[in-house]
């Protein structure tokens, strides 16, 4: 109902309406605080990019933010990622992603973006305490914010913001009666916008997420998708349509297709009565970091690699690496 509603399929929309006004107005009341100086932001010693997007759900933020922190690591740089750890609760905050992390502390993606790249991540609500604690147990030469471009009480030199090229900006409208979290003239401000999928703008970067080899979740085998047997699909993230097209496209037709909502815990007794032992339950990569513990033998994962390219893409890294080469940077420099 609600894709219809925000797509502008459904009339509900304008019963919502007046909500969106008031949601609108109140955010940029709040960028304008900020920008104003009437609240203070806080300025990072390190060079701060900020990953986001401008609409609720899914838009595969997370495989961008691990392209660029692997992008970075091949161009000599030691990036640092910080997440408020949506769907975790820590004893207490920040909370350094380490190998005995659990996705109940961390939340999926700080947890699937610390095992994929290898890079340090700190999660808290309040990002600056994040940032200061990677900052003050690593050497490194950026902060990477996956997600947080409202959150203005953290400066930044660099703003990417990540679109679903299929379904881009719905009705266009604020939520709740549209996907927006900002309107789409919020583009204007931002140093690139990565589209992932559908068609992307001569001054867009275009992204396609290629999915690597099936891999067991008890054994670590690894196998080609096809190879699969009665395969049921289940994805618990922003958009689960994106999950069952890719295996579609692969040339893969699930026996059934499950959603779950985003960043859902999952139990082992739920995910058994979805599959019978002589199926396959198949899932994405960031459920996987939520069920290992107790996967069967029966159980596999598909991981994804974010493909960008575009004319706009080398200008952006070559923005990135001279930004951390500078010794000093003050904030005159930085973006609110």
């Amino acid at each position: 109902m609600i894709e219809r509603i925000w797509s502008g399929r459904s009339p509900l929309w304008l019963l919502l309406w007046p909500l969106s006004l008031l949601y609108g107005l109140i955010t940029r009341l709040i960028r304008l605080s900020y920008r104003r100086g009437w609240r203070k932001s806080w300025r990072a010693p390190l060079p701060v990019i900020v990953v986001g997007n401008l609409t609720a759900g899914g838009n595969g933020k997370t495989p961008v933010v691990i392209w660029l922190v692997q992008a970075l690591q091949q161009r000599g740089l030691r990036a640092g990622v910080v997440s408020r750890g949506y769907g975790g609760k820590a004893e207490s905050y920040p909370l350094l992603v380490e190998h005995s992390t659990s996705t109940q502390q961390a939340g999926d993606e700080p947890v699937l973006i610390a095992q994929r790249t290898g890079a340090p991540v700190a999660v808290a609500p309040k990002r600056r305490d994040a940032v200061e604690a990677l900052i003050a147990r690593h050497p490194l030469d950026l902060i990477i914010t996956d997600d947080g471009l409202q959150h203005y009480a953290l400066q930044r030199d660099i703003e990417i913001v990540v679109i679903d090229g299929v379904r881009r900006f719905g009705n266009g409208w604020w939520l709740p009666a549209g996907p927006m979290r900002e309107r789409a003239d919020r583009l204007r401000s931002v140093d690139g916008v990565i589209v992932n999928g559908g068609t992307a703008s001569d001054s867009e970067i275009a992204m396609t997420l290629h999915p690597a080899l099936a891999i067991n979740m008890l054994s670590g085998e690894k196998c080609a998708l096809l190879a699969l047997n009665q395969v049921v699909a289940m994805a618990g993230i922003g958009h689960p349509p994106r999950f069952f097209t890719t295996l579609k496209q692969q040339g893969l037709t699930p026996v059934a297709e499950i959603a779950f909502a985003d960043h859902h815990t999952y139990s082992q007794s739920e995910l058994m009565a979805l599959a019978t032992p002589q199926q396959t339950l198949l899932m994405t990569e960031k459920d996987a970091v939520k069920c290992r513990a107790f996967a069967l033998e029966n159980w596999w994962y598909l991981p994804v690699d974010a493909e960008l390219q575009g004319a706009a893409l080398e200008p952006l890294l070559k923005q990135i690496v001279q930004l951390c080469a500078k010794q000093t940077h003050t904030p005159e420099k930085s973006r609110q």
